[in-house]
């Protein structure tokens, strides 16, 4: 039954796109011819294919041969190979929808479309290498490098696609005048995104900051990971990314801990007033002297410096450099120079006092009324 069923229904289907193709054409359906014309066209595109195939191989082993295995991993060969690549696919394409009776002028319009993409992209080849030599022989940062690319990218991109439609027949002046009405559309409705557009821009040019510095950003002290055309990727002590909109970033106050160079970490110490200042001085020396992150260099030696006299305490601030590299760690370093001052300071006697208040009054006799019946009871 199933296979009655089957035959019946591969019968029902044949009859159909007979029917439908007599109906547009207005002969009979001869499958039998259709069928040899179908295949034939099949093997004759895989034999172009197979010719193309060849002819891209020889090349490719031609100049494999002639720059050496060495030269083949450079980016000059990668593109060569791809451009090749590219020919190749683009030749075959034409040739095999000739097979199937698309018209000379289809083709030839398909045909000046992809050499006019393949002069796209060897004009974007060569800009960007430009672009990459003169970020690197005037030390610019990478990020307007990312920038002038993309920038140019879209625009390439652009005048690709209506070229390549203008050989199709393709109005190109409405076209472009239809982009600048739907660019003042957009631009409109996304204000809040061109002004974060121009303030990136704006911080790519100044470089208040660069990627990898440590900065403070509306109060979110991070490590710059990322500067986006729209916002500023900034990555916390606890490994938190946070994006800053470029507007705001541009607008509010900017710190950078990295921009210098070497940090200068202040850490607060308190003694208490019976204790000396020099004697915890000489005590704390030793500790920041042999710490490994403490820089020793000239104008950068660690001090104790006397700040001020508190409430309950006398107030040093120890003074010490660190390196750019030790930004990552600052608040370990802080903590461990913190810690063993402490250690040093006990193990000296030195009392490091909490706040305290003595009360002071005048003419109090104190709790002696109070007490002194109980110290007669005891006589």
């Amino acid at each position: 039954m199933m296979e009655s069923f089957g035959a019946d229904l591969i019968e029902q289907l044949r009859r159909n796109l007979g029917d439908a193709f007599q109906a547009v054409s207005g002969e009979n359906l001869d499958w039998g011819a259709l069928l040899v014309q179908v295949l034939g066209q099949l093997l004759v595109s895989v034999i172009y294919l197979g010719v193309f195939l060849g002819v891209y191989l020889i090349l490719i082993a031609a100049i494999r041969l002639g720059l050496g295995e060495r030269r083949t991993k450079t980016p000059l060969y990668i593109q060569m190979r791809s451009g090749l690549r590219y020919l190749a696919g683009l030749g075959a394409l034409v040739v095999i929808l000739a097979q199937f009776g698309v018209s000379p002028e289809v083709l030839k319009a398909m045909a000046r479309a992809g050499f006019m993409v393949l002069g796209f992209y060897v004009v974007w080849v060569v800009f960007r290498r430009l672009i990459k030599e003169g970020t690197s022989r005037y030390r610019m940062d990478p990020s307007i490098r990312q920038l002038v690319e993309n920038l140019f990218a879209v625009i390439a991109a652009t005048l690709a696609v209506v070229t390549v439609l203008a050989q199709f027949g393709f109005d190109v002046v409405s076209i472009i005048a239809g982009l600048g009405i739907v660019g003042i559309a957009v631009g409109f409705a996304a204000q809040s995104t061109l002004s974060n557009f121009i303030a990136g821009i704006t911080l790519l040019i100044e470089r208040p900051f660069r990627i990898g510095d440590w900065v403070t950003i509306n109060g979110q002290e991070g490590k710059v990971v990322k500067i986006a055309l729209r916002t500023t990727w900034l990555r916390t002590r606890d490994n938190i990314f946070t994006m800053i909109p470029n507007d705001s970033v541009a607008s509010t106050d900017i710190i950078n801990y990295s921009a210098e160079g070497v940090t200068r970490l202040n850490i607060p110490v308190g003694i208490a007033y019976k204790e000396s200042a020099k004697a915890a001085r000489e005590v704390l020396m030793p500790v920041l002297l042999a710490h490994p992150e403490v820089l020793q260099g000239a104008g950068m030696e660690p001090r104790v410096l006397l700040k001020s006299l508190g409430d309950s305490s006398v107030n040093l601030e120890v003074k010490v450099w660190i390196t750019p590299d030790n930004l990552d760690v600052r608040p370990r370093i802080m903590a461990d120079i913190l810690e063993q001052m402490k250690e040093a300071l006990d193990a000296a006697g030195i009392e490091i006092p909490f706040p305290h208040l003595q009360l002071f009054i005048d003419d109090a006799k104190g709790l002696k009324p109070v007490l002194e019946p109980f110290y007669r009871l005891r006589g």
